[in-house]
């Protein structure tokens, strides 16, 4: 079994000076691959020297729609410098955050499209991340249209509705902890419902850790019993999951072609 553990943050401090062990332990439950997201400064420098460092992490860099007050002609330079980086995958973890709202909406919104419109420039995805902002994130979306490459809905917690009208954008959608809540009805209902070859699996680690361990502090080894949920909901074979979202990360993220 090949897992990709397409978003998580090895790069915090929560790891800090353990993150070879962390990768050791991943590689024993079966992710093989991670995705280290970079959402500041401080976390964006550590995704990229991740990413050189070990051979089976890459990066995705980009200025958090918490951080978006923060946002000026330097960061978004030093950004655009290092997309040309060949471990960086995508642009992001971009978007809006209405529940912390440490940024104005107007704010947010332009720093989220602006970012959109970088990723298309520079041939990336980028990752979403909305908050309590579903419908406003929608609409940015629409308006500004999905490049070539595509998107990810990054922790997905709307409905099935809501999922396919992202699909429809041209974005996947991926899968955290979350959807192995008990109380994650709806959101296992659209784990359920998605084309196989449109999801994607997450941990978001440290955060959002899964069911055995929810509450506790989440790991990319942990990329397994979402994948292990989501293929228990569908009624196949935790394989076939894990297979299906190896492929489908390594194709948004232009690794097939042998980046």
């Amino acid at each position: 079994m090949k897992i990709f553990d397409t978003h998580t943050h090895l790069n915090t401090e929560t790891f800090q000076g353990r993150e070879a062990k962390e990768i050791e332990k991943a590689h024993e439950f079966g992710v093989t691959k991670m995705n280290i997201v970079g959402f500041d400064m401080p976390t964006i420098k550590r995704s990229l020297a991740l990413s050189e460092e070990f051979d089976n992490l890459y990066a995705t860099i980009g200025w958090h729609p918490t951080e978006a007050s923060d946002y000026t002609p330097e960061i978004e330079a030093m950004i655009v410098e290092n997309l040309a980086t060949p471990k960086v995958i995508a642009l992001g973890e971009i978007g809006l955050d209405y529940h912390w709202m440490t940024a104005p909406k107007e704010v947010q919104e332009r720093v989220f499209r602006r970012q959109i419109q970088l990723s298309k420039t520079h041939n990336l995805p980028f990752v979403v991340h909305t908050r309590d902002a579903l419908e406003d994130t929608y609409a940015i979306i629409k308006s500004e249209g999905v490049g070539a490459r595509g998107g990810i809905m990054h922790s997905f917690s709307g409905d099935y509705e809501t999922a396919k009208k992202f699909l429809d954008l041209g974005l996947m959608v991926s899968f955290s902890g979350v959807v192995t809540f008990k109380k994650a009805l709806e959101l296992q209902e659209v784990a359920t419902k998605l084309p196989l070859d449109k999801i994607l699996v997450e941990t978001d680690a440290p955060y959002l850790a899964p069911m055995p361990y929810r509450g506790k502090e989440n790991t990319p080894a942990y990329t397994k019993f979402v994948v292990e949920k989501i293929a228990d909901l569908r009624g196949i074979s935790a394989d076939e999951v894990a297979q299906a979202t190896y492929e489908n990360a390594m194709r948004i993220f232009g690794l097939d072609n042998g980046k």
